[in-house]
Formats: C-alpha cells, structure tokens, sequence
C-alpha cells in the first residue's frame, strides 16, 4: 500500500522586479524534487512579492510587479500570486509572512481536508543571506528553518551546503533544508533583465511575453 503523503506548498518570497521565466521555472524543479522523495505532494505554489516598504533602488510600485506576475502565472495551473505582503506599507520579514500564510491556510482547511505544511523555496543566493550580519534576527532563522523547512534551488556557482554547514541554526535544521539540483543552467536575473529594459534590448524568452506587454504600456525599467 502506498504511503500517505504530507501536502506541501511552496513559498517564494521576493522583489519579482520583474518577474522572470527562471523564478517560475524554480517552482517546477522543486515540486519534481519534492515529489521524488517520496514524503511529499505539493498541492500548491505562491508568490509574494515585497512591499513597496522594502525600499530597494530600482524597485517598481507593488501593483506592478504583483500584475505582472498574475500575468505570467497564468500559464501556471498550480501556482498564484499573494499581494497580501505587497500591500503592507512596511517591510515585512519572511518568517512573519510565513507564520501569517501558514495560519491563514489551518484556518481555511480546518473543516476539510488536514492543512498542508509550508515551505520556503528560494535560490541558493538566498541562504547566503544568512550570513549577513544584523540582517535576520536569530529567532526567525530558527522560525523559518525549524518550523516551516526550505526547499533551496542551486544556482550559480553557489554551494548552499557550505552555507548550511556555516551557520550553526541551518546545520541544527539541516534535515529540513532541501537541495535541488539544476542541472539545466540557467542564470536569468532580474538584475539583468532590467538592465537590458533600460538599454532598449530585447528580452524575450527572459520573461513571459504578456509581462513585457505589460512593461512596454506602463513605462517601466526605462
């Protein structure tokens, strides 16, 4: 008889400034792992991009990028767009938008079927951040990796085991941090997506047609 799997869903939190065709592609490469090991089905995906709070240099509005990516996500039969984090007038920490979604979803399935755990999903990039003295406060390193667990994608040259290793919270979790493998390179940033918008080059096949649509009729990245 098969064994009962956990229902997961995937959280990506982030700029999305714009974006791009490897953010939606990192969605695919982690349910396939996830499924591969046997515990899992992932019944969900979600974006949440960042406030307008965050204050990063180049960052369109918060409606922007929240339509851009319902725009690209259309094609996703899996995965949608929260604008709940978008919306706040202020920087909202990972572990808090994690805690709020996670409670969000018991609520809504407390009369049905069990509520499926949350995962962070993220680049390798991204556990470097750790490491960034002053920029997590310790307890929510222990929130976001204890409780919830992350579901990291290679990328680069990167080693996100090194980070795992270096960081003595993530090497205590490290049963509920999950390494996927790329082996398809792709190294799309938004960073240069931008940066090819703002010298008039083109960057389809980089992002979703309907989103470079949408960027040409509102001006942005120019």
């Amino acid at each position: 008889m098969a064994t009962s799997r956990v229902p997961l869903v995937l959280l990506a939190c982030g700029s999305f400034n714009p974006i791009t065709n490897q953010h939606m592609r990192l969605f695919e490469l982690a349910r396939d792992h996830m499924h591969s090991t046997g515990q899992y089905q992932v019944v969900g995906g979600v974006v949440s991009p960042v406030s307008d709070g965050y204050g990063k240099q180049g960052l369109v509005l918060a409606k922007h990028r929240v339509a851009m990516a319902k725009l690209a996500l259309r094609s996703s039969n899996w995965v949608t767009v929260d604008d709940w984090e978008s919306r706040q007038p202020d920087w909202t920490e990972t572990a808090v938008t994690m805690s709020l979604k996670q409670y969000n979803m018991e609520k809504s399935s407390r009369l049905s079927a069990p509520s499926p755990q949350l995962k962070l999903l993220c680049g390798a990039d991204f556990l470097e951040s750790f490491k960034i003295p002053g920029l997590w406060q310790e307890d929510h390193v222990e929130e976001v990796a204890g409780r919830f667990g992350l579901v990291c994608v290679s990328r680069g040259g990167l080693e996100p085991e090194r980070a795992v290793h270096e960081s003595d919270t993530l090497s205590a979790h490290r049963r509920n941090v999950f390494h996927v493998r790329e082996w398809v390179s792709n190294e799309t940033s938004a960073t240069e997506v931008r940066r090819a918008l703002r010298r008039d080059l083109s960057v389809k096949y980089l992002i979703p047609d309907s989103v470079i649509e949408y960027i040409h009729q509102h001006n942005l990245y120019t």
